[in-house]
């Protein structure tokens, strides 16, 4: 069974995966909960912390929740959320690196790197 840390740390790279994914675009009201996000990503944790092919389920994901980030607005909410949620967890190079080969992994193309450090204010 997973200690409570190590669940808070692979949430936080699923965190920090999400931010990237959800940049660029227009601005609008914010539709996207932090429910959402946690839902669309809980089956990529376990590919963040431990590499290897992403889960179909993750992909899929990873993949509606670029869908429903559609708008400037979307995309700094939930990266708001993921910020919050990663604030005092610990990762790695590996699995930072595993965050970000993500996207592309699950067709999603990005043209930004995705960082754990992204300022949220200028996703647009």
């Amino acid at each position: 069974m997973a200690s409570s840390g190590m669940i808070n740390v692979k949430m936080g790279l699923v965190v920090a995966l999400v931010c990237g994914i959800i940049m660029g675009g227009r601005v609008s009201e914010a539709a996207v909960t932090c429910n959402q996000v946690v839902s669309d990503l809980g089956a990529c944790v376990s590919y963040v912390t431990g590499g290897g092919t992403p889960s179909a389920t993750c992909c899929s994901g990873v993949q509606d929740l670029n869908k429903l980030a559609s708008t400037a607005a979307d995309r700094q909410a939930v990266c708001g959320c993921l910020e919050s949620l990663v604030k005092g967890v610990s990762y790695n190079a590996q699995t930072l690196a595993n965050a970000a080969a993500l996207p592309a992994k699950c067709g999603v193309k990005l043209p930004y790197k995705i960082d754990p450090r992204t300022d949220c204010s200028t996703i647009r």
